[in-house]
């Protein structure tokens, strides 16, 4: 498999989705905890980090269902699913689409079933009206010199640092990379995708909400709609955290982690 892939320990499998722009690596700090009692799988995303590109277009149907690829290439029938950001955002539809190989679910500082803030979503449409009707001239943008200024405040906070953010913009330097920038978001869902506001009270899995509250593209409305919406769900508010929670709060998001990882699956809970 392509990119970096983490693989480490032993027991009940838990499957990490990183956003955007991030790699695997962004769950450096959770990993070894979590690899004490359970087999620990984290990949980069098609497209991230040291990924080849999708070999479908990035559709959100095309994405959920590498979910499930993902899951069968380390021979995975039910696994935990924790995810972030755009991972979530993907989960979210997996979970629902496949409730029968979802043991819990975790989800940090996504978009999950809603949208981003207005001013963040106003943003990203300009973004996706560009990569549909002006591919050649947003490829030609100093993408990474864009971001790297974007994500200025979360190196001062201490998320990240440079040697670290190389690997998350890296591919944006490479004509390929490039490419694959204008089609993710020629391709990507902007609007609400509305089975998934309509599925949350179907998801039946232990489920763990871990938030940021002062995430600056996500409202903190997003994760009480979550929390009260799925009938299994825990919310961990993480006051004065912003968006690359798991690390920026890594041992809260941790310990959070541990706690949903300990709850009985639903087929324990029935008996």
């Amino acid at each position: 498999m392509d990119g970096t892939v983490v693989d480490v320990g032993k027991g009940e499998p838990v499957l990490l989705l990183h956003g955007y722009p991030q790699s695997a690596a962004c769950w450096r700090h959770q990993i070894p905890a979590l690899a004490e009692n359970h087999r620990v799988i984290a990949a980069d995303w098609p497209g991230f980090g040291h990924a080849d590109p999708p070999v479908r277009l990035p559709t959100y149907d095309n994405e959920v269902e590498h979910i499930g690829r993902l899951a069968d290439s380390f021979g995975l029938e039910r696994f935990n699913l924790i995810a972030h950001d755009y991972g979530g955002f993907l989960g979210l539809g997996y979970v629902m689409r496949n409730p029968d190989r979802v043991t819990r679910l975790g989800l940090l500082n996504t978009r999950a079933h809603n949208v981003f803030r207005p001013w963040f979503y106003r943003f990203s449409r300009g973004q996706t009206w560009a990569a549909k009707h002006a591919p050649a001239l947003l490829g030609r943008l100093p993408l990474r010199r864009i971001h790297h200024v974007a994500l200025g405040s979360y190196r001062r906070l201490g998320c990240f640092d440079n040697v670290l953010e190389d690997e998350y913009l890296g591919w944006m330097d490479t004509a390929r990379g490039r490419r694959t920038f204008v089609e993710f978001f020629a391709n990507y869902h902007l609007a609400a995708v509305p089975e998934l506001a309509a599925g949350l009270g179907r998801i039946g899995c232990p489920t763990a909400v871990i938030w940021g509250d002062r995430d600056r593209y996500i409202p903190f409305a997003t994760a009480r709609e979550l929390a009260d919406l799925i009938p299994a769900a825990t919310l961990t508010r993480l006051g004065g955290g912003d968006h690359y929670i798991m690390e920026e709060r890594p041992g809260e998001v941790t310990d959070a982690l541990l706690q949903l990882l300990a709850r009985a699956p639903v087929s324990a809970e029935s008996d």
